[in-house]
């Protein structure tokens, strides 16, 4: 008879909240579930469902977490120890009794308050759930947030968090076969360093601001470069430095995204990432995200209309990010390994200080004034899917900035 090795090992078909359930059910310890002798009859608090007070006493019921909502059980307020919980119970529920103009908690909830309750908890530990997914796939310092305190909205169901561009059909990344050899790129570039090829200056100052016009491109150290990771000629490649949370709006505009952290002016603070697919492509593609309403298709129009980067499924958090008429984040074109002028990065720098908590945006059709010939090449082309050169076949899309200098639509 065969014997079994000892690195052998089968999945469970169970999650890890149903086995740890099935095991305090049992009795069973386990030290890999954290399920002791001493602890074993103590079980977790999912969330709370509902309310109800007597003269005596307050009781809410509970969802057992790996248990189904058969077994939720009352349980009065002396037993449980699960503060923070209580804490997010009861303003869930100050919200909607203010919704509904009722002064002080009833003795008994009704349905309708129940209901919404368990529905913000539900939503909650989704969104917690996408949010444990987003910041296992970025490969960035940043952490990234989600919350939604305005619907009941949960993650998209279609996107998939990507870091990097992903090549469409046909499209083939030629990557840098040389690179520098400074020393110190900001103090004593070689031969002008990496941007010196193209007779350009390093766009970097010392604190990794940018320095150069909008318009102009930027040319970092890559993969080939004897400089370090921490050469001041290497900023976008470093990948997002903020933490940043994507939230539900108010008005009607979707989700978006704001800072956790002060960040100062002409920092850089995302890419805007999605699949490279030819301009043609886009155009199929942007018939069927017309009856969507959907603006993820951005040409790369540097020095050739040929490519368009389409954020629709596949990008990073700059998918979530808002337009505004007067926003605080400026596109630049940044290359780093891929010396195919056609395909440059998309990086966002910040245009002025942004506080901590204020929403991030950027203008989908902003304007570079052509103060030289590099900038007059570009022009920030985030297009509405679909929408062809003809003004005819131009969609009217309103804008809901609400800046002062709001133009009142997006195209």
């Amino acid at each position: 008879m065969a014997e079994f090795s000892k690195e052998c090992s089968v999945p469970s078909k169970m999650s890890w909240d149903a086995l740890e359930a099935l095991c305090r059910l049992e009795g069973l310890h386990c030290k890999d579930l954290g399920i002791t002798k001493a602890n074993v009859n103590e079980y977790e608090v999912e969330f709370l469902c509902d309310y109800k007070k007597t003269k005596m006493e307050e009781f809410y019921l509970v969802k057992w977490r790996g248990f189904p909502e058969s077994v939720n059980s009352w349980e009065p307020k002396r037993h449980l120890k699960c503060s923070k919980l209580m804490k997010q119970f009861h303003q869930d529920l100050d919200q909607e009794l203010s919704r509904q103009k009722i002064r002080s908690i009833p003795k008994r909830l009704d349905r309708e308050i129940s209901t919404f309750i368990v529905r913000k908890a539900e939503l909650r530990q989704k969104l917690q759930s996408w949010e444990t997914q987003l910041n296992l796939t970025c490969n960035h310092p940043g952490r990234i947030f989600v919350m939604n305190d305005v619907d009941f909205e949960g993650p998209p169901k279609n996107f998939t968090y990507i870091n990097n561009y992903k090549a469409g059909p046909g499209i083939v990344f030629t990557e840098m076969a040389v690179g520098c050899e400074c020393k110190n790129c900001l103090e004593e570039p070689v031969n002008g360093c990496c941007p010196g090829a193209s007779l350009h200056r390093v766009a970097y100052n010392e604190h990794g601001q940018v320095r150069v016009r909008p318009g102009q491109p930027i040319y970092e150290c890559n993969s080939q470069c004897l400089c370090s990771p921490d050469c001041p000629n290497r900023v976008v490649q470093k990948g997002i430095q903020f933490d940043l949370a994507i939230f539900k709006t108010d008005n009607g505009r979707g989700w978006g995204v704001r800072t956790l952290q002060h960040i100062k002016k002409n920092s850089f603070v995302m890419e805007y990432v999605g699949e490279i697919i030819t301009s043609d492509e886009a155009e199929k593609r942007g018939h069927i995200y017309d009856g969507e309403g959907s603006t993820y298709l951005f040409d790369l129009d540097y020095v050739e209309d040929v490519y368009t980067v389409d954020a629709a499924h596949q990008g990073n958090i700059s998918h979530f990010v808002n337009h505004s008429c007067n926003p605080n984040m400026q596109v630049f074109n940044v290359f780093v390994d891929n010396i195919d002028e056609r395909l440059p990065r998309i990086a966002l720098f910040s245009t002025r200080s942004i506080r901590a908590g204020e929403e991030l945006t950027f203008d989908y059709k902003m304007q570079i004034d052509p103060v030289d010939t590099e900038s007059s090449k570009m022009d920030c082309s985030f297009t509405l899917a679909g929408v062809s050169n003809s003004p005819k076949k131009r969609m009217r899309v309103e804008c809901r900035c609400g800046a002062d200098s709001c133009r009142k639509y997006l195209f």
